[in-house]
């Protein structure tokens, strides 16, 4: 099965009282600057960061299913973007199975870029983690 070179992907994690009512959503974008794929889940009640880390983890897993060689995670979480480029140590334990999944997904790739963006820059994946959280009764991902 042939891989597909890359992909741009928005990921936001929103959390209505940190710790409250949460919801991730990611944004796939390919190379001509097309929406690919739009997801979003409610995921409970936990922190910001844990639902930014969610949406990392929600946005490596699906891609490798689609079979994508090359990611940039943009993310404005200056917090998960400066732990995952090793700027930050993780010193929350809570946020640590998170981090070592993200190390442990990310050897399915070629390569793994992780950039961060301005909250401006991430309005749609901020949109649909709190279209998550409004659908609260429905913790079902949301694939459009």
């Amino acid at each position: 099965m042939r891989m597909l070179k890359s992909i741009d992907i928005l990921i936001d994690g929103a959390s209505r009282g940190n710790p409250g009512p949460s919801g991730i959503g990611i944004v796939f974008i390919d190379d001509k600057k097309e929406i690919v794929k739009k997801i979003y889940k409610f995921i409970g009640n936990t922190t910001n960061n844990i639902a930014e880390y969610t949406a990392l983890i929600y946005a490596l897993q699906e891609a490798l299913i689609d079979r994508y060689e090359d990611v940039v995670i943009k993310s404005d979480s200056e917090l998960l973007t400066k732990q995952l480029r090793g700027e930050y140590r993780v010193k929350n334990e809570n946020l640590r199975p998170y981090y070592d999944q993200f190390l442990h997904l990310s050897k399915g790739f070629k390569s793994i870029q992780i950039l961060s963006i301005d909250r401006r820059d991430n309005a749609l994946a901020d949109k649909l983690a709190n279209k998550a959280i409004d659908s609260r009764i429905d913790s079902s991902l949301k694939i459009e």
